[in-house]
């Protein structure tokens, strides 16, 4: 895939290259991007450690939760504007004055 831009990214335009080939080889994995789609668009992290959809709110997010398959594990997460490590970074050279 050719390289995009972060603009390109947030209209949309990413995908994941890996997704195809990780949904045929692993069916555990499709499933459960099939199960997400209910919700939302479902997506796959890099190679497929983790599968993923955006909510609207946490209360959304933890109705989908209760609705998970017997067996599989999920969380909520929410977006932060600012990285944790920038963060405790700033905090920490403020302090050595």
């Amino acid at each position: 895939t050719s390289p995009i831009t972060i603009a390109a990214f947030f209209a949309g335009g990413a995908r994941n290259d890996c997704e195809r080939v990780v949904r045929k080889l692993y069916p555990e994995v499709d499933k459960a991007l099939n199960w997400l789609e209910k919700f939302g668009k479902a997506r796959l992290t890099g190679t497929g450690s983790c599968v993923f959809s955006a909510f609207q709110s946490r209360a959304d997010a933890e109705a989908a939760m209760q609705e998970l398959p017997a067996g599989w594990e999920a969380f909520v997460a929410g977006g932060v504007d600012t990285s944790p490590a920038l963060v405790a970074l700033a905090e920490g050279s403020s302090s050595l004055g």
